[in-house]
């Protein structure tokens, strides 16, 4: 009974404002608490939290039961407690993650705001600019070869580029404007927990970078000076525009990315595997050979409805393969693009996403 009463009081603090998502990354319905911390967590974070015992201890609020003592410590803290708390002064540029993300961004996240207290009201704000800077070496993917070779970085939000260099006595092997340069996660193309791609425009191209540090630390300190560096740039750049909207420009994921097979202009020419990659925010679908090409083949704009672009499933008229497979056809204003999908789910995933990029406005 008085085990059942306890599980019923933690339910009730669980319906209370803020206690209905996950502290750390948002994920709805949390199912864990730390109750050194007084907040209400996901299965996934909790994980993070029992390697750092000395400032969180977890419990299930399902399997575990609970001291009358705790709940009452739950009910004076809660989430808004720690988020007033432990985020008081998070940085517009730093990168908060979400359920969705890699768990270096998470574990990083909550070190942060628990272990080295960032975040709290007394700590000083840093300046975008001098975030901004940094410098170190990262292991860096060959161009042309699979081998990662340590290569050492430069960052500088003040000069507005990023640097990298091969050897100490040479100058920087390429210099990167800040202006185009973006960041994303990708630990399971690159196969490293710390994997991170930058890409950047050169000659009207999108040239990718595949990159890791070992310490988790580390690479997310890169990643957030490269948001710190690019907030800098946009708030510069275009001052009267309202924070809401430059937040979602500092770094950008893929909003799709898997491989299809396509064919030439034609309709008539082999199916041939590729990689894709849709930018939405650049508005083009890149196609590789392989998923880590420093260079794409080839790309297809993707404009609006109002000016001739649509997503159809299914093959054009006339074009024909020997085993039925889902398709894809994009119809541009110049020609057709033709696209075999692995199953009927990645061809749902694909359209839907498509067809996110041809309802957006143009941007000026």
């Amino acid at each position: 009974m008085e085990r059942d009463r306890h599980r019923l009081r933690l339910l009730e603090l669980l319906s209370a404002a803020g206690n209905r998502h996950c502290a750390d990354c948002g994920q709805p319905d949390p199912e864990w608490a730390s109750y050194k911390l007084g907040i209400f967590i996901c299965l996934n974070c909790s994980g993070i939290h029992r390697n750092l015992p000395e400032i969180s201890r977890v419990k299930s609020l399902q399997l575990d039961f609970w001291e009358s003592n705790l709940i009452e410590f739950m009910k004076k803290h809660g989430n808004l407690y720690a988020k007033a708390k432990y985020e008081a002064k998070v940085p517009s540029y730093y990168y908060i993650p979400q359920s969705r993300d890699c768990l270096v961004l998470k574990e990083q996240w909550i070190r942060a705001k628990y272990e080295r207290e960032e975040f709290v009201a007394t700590r000083v704000c840093q300046d975008p600019c001098s975030a901004g800077s940094h410098e170190g070496f990262l292991w860096k993917r060959g161009r042309e070869s699979k081998y990662f070779q340590k290569r050492r970085f430069l960052l500088s939000a003040r000069e507005g580029v990023m640097k990298y260099y091969t050897k100490e006595a040479k100058g920087p092997k390429a210099t990167i404007s800040i202006e185009n340069l973006n960041a994303m996660f990708q630990t399971e193309k690159i196969q490293h927990a710390h994997g991170l791609q930058i890409t950047y425009s050169t000659d009207g191209q999108t040239r990718n970078l595949f990159v890791y540090h070992e310490s988790g630390k580390e690479i997310v300190d890169w990643f957030n000076a490269i948001r710190a560096a690019r907030y800098h740039y946009l708030r510069t750049t275009f001052p009267t525009v309202p924070e809401s909207q430059l937040i979602p420009r500092i770094t950008r994921n893929y909003v799709k990315e898997g491989y299809m097979q396509k064919t030439g202009p034609k309709q008539k020419e082999a199916f041939r595997l590729r990689w894709f990659c849709l930018d939405s925010q650049e508005r083009k679908l890149m196609y590789f050979k392989n998923p880590l090409d420093a260079f794409a083949q080839g790309q297809v704009f993707i404009g609006t409805m109002d000016e001739g672009y649509e997503v159809r499933a299914g093959l054009p008229q006339g074009v024909q393969v020997k085993k039925w497979k889902p398709a894809i056809t994009v119809v541009t204003p110049t020609r057709e693009f033709v696209f075999i999908c692995e199953n009927d789910r990645e061809r749902s995933e694909w359209i839907d996403a498509l067809n996110g990029v041809i309802a957006q406005p143009l941007s000026g």
